[in-house]
């Protein structure tokens, strides 16, 4: 039978993160998959091999989402069929440093504040981390909160958001009373 092989690369700082206590997480990637994964400390780089193309594309998200600066728990929630982690890259949106910055900021909030409710709204978890911002939740969910952030930075107002991401779950809760 075929083995397939993804290669990435995963910032150094968060190897220890990806390895856990006595390699526990990686252990627990592997059999949850049904993948080996093969990682580099120095270079930061990982090997994911595995027979089954869907385990493995999981296993490379896993590895992919703490690598974005996801708690282990949080990226193994990728194990459900029906989650997925998006990411965005700011970098898309500034010119300056200053200006990443900023916009790292308005996403983030005072105190964490807006992302925070940002998850609340939409019941993702959300990582601002380098130059990306990474989402994780059920689909619909993790769309909402995309165009939520997008909104916050291209230059939307904070409570424009709010009752956008407000509306939307009101639609989804009337959507479950009538399922």
């Amino acid at each position: 039978m075929l083995e397939f092989n993804y290669e990435l690369k995963v910032p150094k700082e968060r190897i220890p993160i990806l390895i856990g206590s006595g390699g526990e997480i990686k252990k627990q990637i592997e059999e949850a998959t049904e993948t080996s994964l093969k990682i580099s400390s120095e270079e930061g780089e990982v090997s994911i091999s595995g027979r089954d193309n869907l385990k493995l594309y999981t296993a490379r998200e896993i590895v992919r989402s703490i690598g974005r600066g996801f708690n282990p728990d949080i990226a193994l929630l990728l194990l459900k069929s029906d989650y997925s982690c998006e990411t965005i890259s700011i970098g898309d949106f500034v010119k300056t440093k200053q200006h990443l910055q900023r916009l790292k900021g308005r996403v983030i909030g005072e105190e964490g504040k807006a992302r925070k409710y940002i998850e609340e709204l939409t019941s993702t978890h959300i990582s601002v981390y380098g130059k990306t911002i990474s989402i994780i939740g059920e689909v619909q969910d993790v769309m909402n909160a995309r165009k939520a952030i997008d909104q916050l930075l291209t230059g939307s107002m904070h409570k424009t958001v709010y009752r956008f991401l407000e509306q939307k779950r009101t639609e989804k809760r009337k959507a479950k009373t009538f399922v």
